[in-house]
């Protein structure tokens, strides 16, 4: 990963994943935890970065991470990635619910996050 997590709390703004080992660390270390799959080039997905930011600032128990899966080919299969970007979100270590519509604003994200969560 290229920016470490805090001892305490979460970061508040997206870590950088680039394989499956360090996906799998994050998940494990962390209860809650927003995947981006994003790839390079995609306006989508530069869009929506920005907007992962807020949610990451808003939501002091969420750790977002960004992946881009053509980095570790094994990730795309794995996680059934088809379009990017594609929000796939783990609680516990379990995943707890995928969000592949294209752009999504901070509210929409928010509702996703709310949604997919157990213990709401």
């Amino acid at each position: 990963m290229t920016a470490e997590a805090p001892t305490t709390g979460t970061p508040s703004r997206p870590l950088s994943i680039e394989s499956e080992a360090e996906l799998d660390e994050l998940i494990a270390e962390n209860d809650l935890v927003l995947i981006d799959f994003y790839t390079k080039g995609c306006t989508l997905c530069q869009s929506i970065e920005p907007v992962l930011g807020n949610v990451a600032r808003a939501h002091d128990d969420l750790t977002v991470a960004l992946c881009n899966p053509r980095e570790d080919p094994p990730l795309i299969e794995r996680f059934n990635i088809q379009s990017v970007p594609t929000l796939v979100l783990f609680e516990d270590g379990e995943r707890a619910g995928t969000l592949a519509d294209g752009f999504q604003g901070g509210a929409a994200i928010d509702d996703f996050l709310v949604e997919s969560r157990s213990d709401t």
